[in-house]
């Protein structure tokens, strides 16, 4: 039989713990915020005791949150190195706040609880600033997360959720609370991209930079769509002339694409070539002796932009700018996507508006030659 506590902590929250007693089994307690929720568990598990199916629940009794997350990391993480750096840093971070916790504990109500924490929690951006006497100020801003930035989190538990429940039979499928867990919802996508007059700035403020290479990489990544993370690491071996293509090999999801190599862009990379460096195979080597790290461009970029008296621009918004004009002179959605990388439509969605034109036209050759 199941017996329900009501109990109420120093700040006022309620919570109910509820126990089970079934004979020729241990003793079964958990708490819960709910009476509701509390009635489900006691009903839930004293069919798994009479099923025989209450080992699953033992299990959830004698492992802790922290457990979950180091068996994952140590196990399971180095199969995808790509962002195995990313997610460890997610999940330490549940296992800070909730790793103590038995997995039986662990209800809905709790990852929510952390949730909510996670976005009114302010974080600090701090940059620096040159002073007119020369003298460096930092600026600390602060800040709340995105809600892009919970979701992901949020995702990363969520595959261990699911790794404790089909692999390691920790928990009981009913018993993993993050499908209960909504999603914050997250904002559209950013289109942020350079007009006529913008773009004709930026490129001026790059050819006027001491590092001569941001003007080439700027018109690379404007003319190809790809990311920051894609040009800096790229090598000779991943451009060809001849069939006037790069091909892109540390790219976001992993996997490696082509991307046409033409116009200015050919131009530039055909000149940048002959006076390549012999010693690195770096098409953007960092200067010195050692080209073995790509150059940095940070500071050299940020100077173009504010010279071209650009506001609300990063250097990820020339891959918005490309998409943006490829809309705007007939690119369906599909072919945007492929372009970018992008494995489904969804991303290349917010661009839709400014290819409305090309879509009207297509919508009225189908009637043309359909009716007449």
């Amino acid at each position: 039989m199941a017996t329900i506590e009501k109990r109420t902590n120093k700040d006022g929250d309620i919570a109910y713990r509820v126990k089970v007693r079934m004979l020729g089994h241990k003793a079964e307690t958990a708490t819960f915020a709910s009476r509701t929720k509390a009635k489900q568990w006691a009903q839930d598990t004293e069919s798994a005791m009479r099923d025989g199916r209450h080992f699953k629940v033992n299990e959830s009794k004698k492992h802790t949150m922290g457990d979950l997350i180091d068996r994952y990391i140590m196990v399971s993480l180095p199969t995808n190195e790509k962002h195995a750096a990313i997610t460890k840093a997610q999940l330490l971070w549940w296992k800070e706040r909730i790793g103590m916790k038995l997995l039986s504990d662990i209800s809905s109500d709790i990852i929510v609880g952390q949730r909510d924490l996670f976005l009114a929690e302010p974080i600090a951006s701090i940059r620096k600033e040159k002073q007119e006497d020369g003298t460096v100020k930092e600026i600390v801003t602060l800040r709340k997360r995105s809600p892009s930035t919970v979701v992901r989190y949020l995702a990363a538990l969520s595959t261990v959720y699911t790794q404790a429940v089909k692999e390691w039979k920790w928990i009981a499928r009913d018993q993993n609370p993050m499908p209960d867990v909504k999603k914050p919802k997250e904002a559209n996508g950013r289109v942020r991209f350079l007009s006529d007059d913008e773009r004709t700035r930026l490129l001026d403020a790059c050819m006027r930079r001491k590092n001569k290479q941001l003007y080439v990489i700027v018109m690379l990544a404007l003319s190809t769509g790809t990311r920051k993370g894609e040009v800096m690491p790229l090598t000779w071996d991943d451009v060809s002339f001849e069939h006037r293509r790069i091909i892109l090999r540390d790219t976001k999801n992993g996997e490696t694409r082509a991307v046409p190599l033409v116009g200015m862009a050919y131009d530039l990379m055909k000149a940048h070539s002959e006076g390549r460096r012999t010693d690195t195979p770096l098409v953007f080597p960092r200067a010195g002796i050692n080209g073995s790290k790509p150059m940095s461009i940070r500071e050299a970029w940020l100077a173009a932009v504010a010279e071209a008296g650009i506001e609300n621009f990063r250097f990820h918004d020339l891959r918005h700018s490309t998409a943006s004009y490829l809309a705007m002179n007939g690119a369906s959605l599909a072919e945007i996507a492929e372009v970018l990388g992008h494995k489904t439509l969804q991303m290349v969605k917010r661009y839709a508006h400014l290819s409305e034109s090309h879509t009207l036209g297509v919508v009225e050759r189908m009637n043309q030659k359909i009716f007449g």
